[in-house]
């Protein structure tokens, strides 16, 4: 079928707008195909003298760095959003933000197939960029934001198994173990616990303030922690700390992990998952609720209480239903 259009232009959006796409170059013509002013714009695009939007992606990206909601995030958030704001800036830099629309999402979600969850990190990165430019005026709203997300392919994040904290504990050397029980009783992101201080103990609870979120948490201690953490001499200014007195870093505590998973064979079992496990260990009591995880763990939404503790909340709430249909039955 013979295009109407000349080369390397499209349409999108069922003929509403065009775009020049070319080795790189993507860019919306406004001006009207057969007009003077497109073929003016047309000639320009084709000698390689794009026509940058006043506002574009690679501006509003350098806008919200420079703002201060960036500097709130914390280190490995920047350092995530920082790497993927890079490749929106190669590859779409020079598109006007206000242009996008969900399916240009989706392309470019689809184009990064290959790698699921990286797409969909991606994708959350870009919409919280987006939502930066509504916040100043750039967008009317974030063509980004409940985008469906790729379903993830190879291991799937789980809580550790019974058998495998056992083990654990057994096989760990008394930093590891500490480090290991920090995470199952508080149920925090590593970098938290390994942020841990002892001034951050208090009256049988720790109260702290999460890089991530921001969200202030009182966390009182299961018997367990309270038990290993006397046990532990206080010299130091962090809980889990290297020889010297200093914080231990994510790279040792991974290595040492590490260690452990490989002799007890628990490869399949990683850091994070400990935090899986403690939302699991609540969910599954009865009675327990979204709510009570996410007063352990700091989430506020409650799609990912699901992800974490989804399995435990429906076993748990299984066997209420399970065990009310057997009294039910007795009474009749």
């Amino acid at each position: 079928m013979k295009r109407s259009l000349p080369a390397y232009v499209y349409s999108r959006c069922n003929g509403r707008y065009l775009y020049f796409i070319r080795q790189g170059i993507c860019v919306r013509i406004k001006s009207k195909p057969g007009t003077p002013d497109f073929a003016v714009e047309y000639a320009k695009l084709m000698k390689g003298r794009a026509i940058v939007p006043k506002q574009t992606i690679g501006k509003l990206i350098a806008h919200y760095m420079a703002s201060p909601k960036w500097g709130k995030l914390s280190l490995n958030t920047r350092k995530s959003y920082e790497r993927h704001l890079t490749y929106f800036s190669e590859v779409a830099g020079n598109i006007d933000p206000a242009t996008l629309r969900r399916v240009h999402i989706n392309q470019m979600r689809d184009a990064l197939a290959d790698k699921p969850t990286d797409a969909n990190r991606k994708i959350s990165t870009l919409s919280v960029l987006l939502e930066h430019g509504i916040d100043i005026g750039w967008l009317m709203s974030n063509p980004a934001k409940g985008a469906h997300k790729l379903e993830p392919t190879g291991r799937v994040r789980m809580p550790w198994p019974v058998e495998m904290i056992e083990a654990f504990r057994e096989a760990a050397d008394p930093r590891t173990l500490l480090l290991f029980e920090l995470l199952i009783g508080t149920g925090q992101r590593i970098n938290d616990v390994l942020s841990l201080k002892w001034s951050d103990l208090k009256d049988g609870a720790f109260d702290i303030i999460q890089h991530k979120t921001k969200h202030r948490l009182y966390i009182p201690l299961t018997d367990r922690l309270r038990e290993v953490l006397s046990r532990q001499p206080s010299k130091a200014l962090f809980i889990v700390a290297q020889d010297n007195g200093l914080r231990l870093s994510y790279n040792m505590a991974w290595k040492d992990f590490m260690r452990i998973r490989r002799k007890i064979g628990a490869e399949a079992y990683d850091i994070h998952g400990l935090r899986h496990t403690a939302a699991s260990e609540i969910a599954s009591i009865p009675g327990m609720t979204a709510d009570h995880v996410r007063a352990i763990t700091g989430h506020s939404d409650a799609a990912m209480v699901r992800l974490y503790a989804g399995p435990a909340m429906q076993k748990a709430r299984a066997l209420e239903a399970q065990h009310a249909r057997k009294n039910g039955m007795k009474t009749k």
